[in-house]
């Protein structure tokens, strides 16, 4: 019984162990050779994430003005509420009223008539008129359309702002999720 009682202490402490670094070998200090003007136009990747992000045929989402249109409701699996109505035409928002209701924690509430459009590129850009912090954005994510709230805890019930995630929208069909 003590052995095995030994035992699993020694497994605990060598589990907590830290390894040490291991020295660099002379390659990973080698610095990286410049572009060569035989090789393609693209430079080098010195950033170790960018790298890794080279060879997976991403494009950035091109920058052209918003278009959506939505009237939907959805509720969720744990009860939260949304009802969105949208238009934007051209990156000007021509239609916004928004109503989230968190199950337990309150609702939020945002209408055009309380912002201003001050941004149409790249993003479409709200301000609420009373409190110049709200900010509601929008912009295109591949097929899908995001609506997000920053700053408006007082558009809502109680504490339901720390509750509140970004409305997504289907752009094609304006179905809400």
């Amino acid at each position: 019984m003590w052995r095995r009682l030994l035992l699993v202490f020694v497994l605990a402490a060598a589990g907590c162990a830290e390894v040490g670094k291991q020295p660099k070998t002379a390659a990973e200090d080698a610095p990286v050779p410049e572009m060569q003007a035989t090789e393609s136009s693209e430079p080098k990747l010195k950033n170790s994430t960018l790298k890794y992000l080279a060879n997976r045929n991403l494009k950035p989402q091109p920058t052209r003005p918003l278009n959506v249109r939505s009237r939907c409701t959805h509720k969720d699996a744990i009860g939260t509420q949304t009802r969105l109505d949208l238009l934007v035409k051209e990156a000007e928002v021509k239609t916004f009223v928004a109503q989230v209701s968190m199950k337990g924690r309150g609702t939020c509430r945002f209408d055009l008539n309380e912002f201003d459009q001050v941004e149409k590129m790249p993003q479409a850009l709200l301000r609420h008129k009373k409190q110049s912090d709200c900010l509601v954005r929008m912009w295109e994510q591949g097929p899908k359309v995001t609506i997000a709230f920053n700053s408006c805890p007082k558009s809502c019930d109680g504490g339901a702002f720390e509750y509140l995630w970004p409305i997504m929208v289907e752009a094609k069909s304006g179905q809400c999720f």
